[in-house]
C-alpha cells in the first residue's frame, strides 16, 4: 500500500496536534505547519499528497495559500473554517479547494474526507503516474500543470482545469452534468446546471477555435459532455 504524506495547516498548534494524531493512526505521514506562508515553503521541499488548511491564518492566510498553490500543484486541498456561511464555502472552494470541514467537526468524519480525496486523486489526479493525454491538438500535460491546444498554453482556472482533466482522462465518456459536478466540487448536485454550463462555455471560449462548433467539448443533448476521443 502506498504511503501518503499529508500536510497540516493551522495556527492552532492543539488543533494540528490532534489531527496529526488521527492521520497517524490512519497510517499517514505528517507535516504540519503554523500558517500558509510556512505550509508553501514545506510543499516545495517535500511529496505531499493531500493539504488540510485552515482558512483564518496569520502572515498567510487559507484562501491566499490555496491560490498561490493551485499555480503549481494539483493536490487535494481540504479546508477547514469556523465559519459556516455559503459564501466562506463558495469562495473557498472557487479559489481551488476540494472539499470544505467547518469547526468544530468529528475527527473521523476529516478522515473519511481525506481517504474519499485520496482515492479521487489516485483516480482522476497525478498520482496515477499519467503525465500526459493528447487528444488531437489537445494535451494535458500534469507534470507541468498545464492544458495546450496546438502547442499553445491555455490559462485555465482551478475548477476549469479539473473539469478538462476530468473529460480528458475520460475521453469518449459521456459525463452528465450532475456527474461532473459531483466529481469536481466532490459534493452532491443542487441546481448543478448553470454552474457547470458556464464553466464549460469558458473552457471552450479558452481551448475552442470557434466555440460555437467545438472541435474538442461535445455537448451530448440530454446526456451531458465528452470530449471525443
Amino acid at each position: 500500500m502506498a504511503k501518503f504524506t499529508v500536510l497540516v495547516a493551522d495556527d492552532d498548534q492543539d488543533i494540528r496536534d490532534g489531527i496529526e494524531i488521527y492521520l497517524k493512526n490512519e497510517g499517514y505521514d505528517v507535516l504540519k505547519a503554523a500558517d500558509g506562508k510556512e505550509a508553501i515553503e514545506l510543499l516545495e521541499s517535500n511529496d505531499v499528497h493531500l493539504l488540510i488548511l485552515d482558512i483564518m491564518m496569520p502572515n498567510m492566510d487559507g484562501i491566499t495559500a490555496t491560490f498561490k498553490i493551485r499555480e503549481v500543484r494539483n493536490i487535494p486541498i481540504i479546508m477547514l473554517s469556523a465559519k459556516a456561511e455559503d459564501s466562506d464555502k463558495i469562495h473557498g472552494l472557487s479559489v481551488g479547494a476540494d472539499d470544505y470541514v467547518t469547526k468544530p467537526f468529528h475527527p473521523m468524519e476529516l478522515m473519511a474526507r481525506v481517504k474519499s480525496q485520496l482515492r479521487r486523486y489516485i483516480q482522476f489526479g497525478t498520482y496515477d503516474g499519467q503525465k500526459k493525454v493528447e487528444i488531437d491538438g489537445l494535451v494535458l500535460d500534469e507534470e507541468a500543470k498545464e492544458i495546450t491546444v496546438d502547442g499553445d498554453v491555455v490559462k485555465l482556472t482551478p475548477i476549469e482545469y479539473k473539469i478538462t482533466e476530468l473529460l480528458m482522462k475520460n475521453a469518449g465518456r459521456v459525463f452528465s452534468i450532475s456527474e461532473i459536478y459531483e466529481r469536481v466540487w466532490n459534493e452532491a448536485a443542487y441546481n448543478a446546471e448553470n454552474i457547470v454550463a458556464v464553466h464549460i462555455r469558458k473552457i471552450r471560449e479558452k481551448i475552442e477555435a470557434d466555440p460555437k462548433n467545438p472541435r474538442y467539448v461535445k455537448v451530448v443533448w440530454g446526456i451531458g459532455y465528452k470530449i471525443e476521443k
